[in-house]
């Protein structure tokens, strides 16, 4: 049997790198897609040498993060960094199997004659298909204190479990999540025209700035887009994945996690049985579920439903909220939770997609607010349900546990009016008497900044309006988001 030739696999990292025959000049895929909002922040750290680590940069299947490694390549040879200094592998790649990172490196040192105190960059893609990879990386962190090691991957059960085991002091996580709602509307060339801005970033306001709607209609319209693939950039651009969502993001996203990701890391036999719960959660993202009733829907017993809803979100596919009660307290046993879609556009894959009017619309408007507030690490979001009540979103303060602002999420304007849908809002704010006021309801299409209700302050604003707010300053400055809800 014929192995592979040291030759063909040297000639294979060359058509990778293009860069080391073309240089600086020539192109390099991908350098003409806008960037991700998130790129200035992952370039700082894949280039800080301040710190001895490798940067992992992580998230769901095809949010961008090869994209963000080729973008920083180019922005590297535009700042004049040699091109020889600079290595991309995809261990994807079928010619790679089998071979260490040790190994492929040194084939990089020797085409070049590079030394160990050389500054070179090291973009390791797709990382989880190496076997024990952590251990391989770490020990190339700690043989190159020289070399910046990068490192991506989707299969993020595996790369957060061993990344916590076996890199402790060694490997910076990046968490890149899937498009906002502000930068779907970024890459659209729409921002500018449905987004007003009303304040200078230096307002009084906290720093917050302030935005209004100039057509909430188009807004929506854009907004229902967002929900049914806008999520993903390679849908954004590509009319044919418009088309068909089912086939990409299922087939090439879901599926791909499923079937092939969960399994081999975890030895699951019953591919269907994990299938079978996912489909059930997807199509129940932003409503309660039990261990109970999830395990009679799906015929899955319920200590096996806990791991799978571990690995589920390991994976980036969902996100558990826990509830509290009325006076904002924990339950000992969370056998009741809400479980929301990373991503709302997977349901539209695998259950069609929705319009303005769908029945589905609460829920996803809500998934997809969720989803923005997954761009922040440190805000800690719950929901809050009784026996005659509930409220979407409280946040609970990191330093008491107590809530400390709330919001409830509709997508609907009819509270506006029916004001006795307020109530269950009055009656929590009576428990918790530190929330901030004003109360944040979203709604379809109003707008109104003060709205008093039984002696309550309430402010009324457009779901999707509320959503690009998110996306802008979360990631602006995360530090800033316990007052978004009042001043943004």
């Amino acid at each position: 049997m014929l192995e592979i030739a040291k030759s063909d696999i040297v000639a294979r990292l060359c058509f990778d790198n293009s860069w080391w025959e073309s240089g600086r000049d020539g192109k390099v895929r991908y350098q003409d897609m806008p960037k991700r909002k998130y790129f200035q922040s992952f370039y700082r750290a894949a280039t800080d040498a301040s710190v001895n680590r490798a940067v992992v940069l992580m998230g769901p299947r095809r949010v961008g993060k090869t994209v963000m490694v080729l973008h920083a390549i180019r922005t590297l040879l535009d700042s004049s960094i040699d091109p020889n200094r600079i290595l991309y592998i995809s261990l994807e790649t079928p010619i790679y199997t089998g071979l260490s990172l040790d190994q492929i490196l040194g084939l990089f040192q020797e085409k070049f004659g590079h030394k160990r105190e050389d500054k070179l960059f090291v973009f390791f893609d797709e990382i989880q298909y190496l076997r024990d990879w952590e251990v391989h990386l770490k020990s190339l962190v700690d043989s190159y204190i020289d070399y910046r090691f990068i490192a991506t991957g989707s299969a993020a059960a595996a790369l957060k479990l061993k990344s916590t085991e076996s890199g402790a002091g060694r490997f910076s996580d990046y968490i890149l999540p899937p498009l906002t709602f502000a930068e779907y509307l970024s890459f659209i060339n729409r921002e500018e025209e449905l987004i007003e801005r009303l304040e200078p970033p230096d307002s009084p306001h906290h720093g917050v700035q302030e935005y209004r709607a100039r057509d909430i209609a188009v807004l929506n319209a854009e907004f229902v887009r967002y929900i049914n693939y806008g999520g993903y950039p390679e849908a954004v651009f590509s009319e044919s994945v418009r088309e068909n969502p089912f086939q990409f993001i299922k087939s090439d996203i879901i599926d791909k996690v499923l079937l092939r990701d969960l399994p081999s890391l975890y030895g699951i036999n019953d591919i269907q049985e994990l299938n079978k719960l996912f489909n059930t959660l997807a199509y129940n993202t932003g409503n309660e579920v039990s261990l109970e009733a999830l395990s009679r829907q799906s015929g899955v017993a319920k200590n096996t439903i806990k791991r799978y809803l571990e690995y589920l979100e390991a994976a980036f596919l969902i996100k558990r909220v826990e509830r509290i009660d009325q006076t904002a307290k924990r339950f000992k046993r969370a056998v009741c939770f809400k479980v929301y879609l990373v991503n709302p556009s997977m349901r539209a894959a695998l259950f069609g997609r929705v319009d303005p009017d769908s029945d589905a619309m609460g829920a996803l408007t809500e998934t997809a607010i969720f989803s923005q507030w997954q761009h922040s690490q440190q805000t800690q979001l719950y929901y809050a349900r009784w026996k005659t009540g509930e409220i979407d979103i409280v946040n609970l303060d990191a330093t008491d546990q107590q809530p400390s602002w709330a919001v409830e999420v509709k997508w609907s304007d009819r509270p506006y009016q029916a004001r006795q849908e307020l109530d269950n809002c009055i009656s929590f704010l009576h428990q918790n008497p530190g929330i901030t006021q004003p109360i944040l309801i979203t709604s379809k299409t109003l707008s109104d900044e003060d709205v008093i209700y039984k002696g309550v302050h309430f402010q009324f604003r457009p779901s999707s309006l509320y959503a690009y707010i998110l996306g802008v300053n979360l990631l602006r400055d995360v530090g800033r988001v316990r007052h978004m809800h009042r001043d943004s």
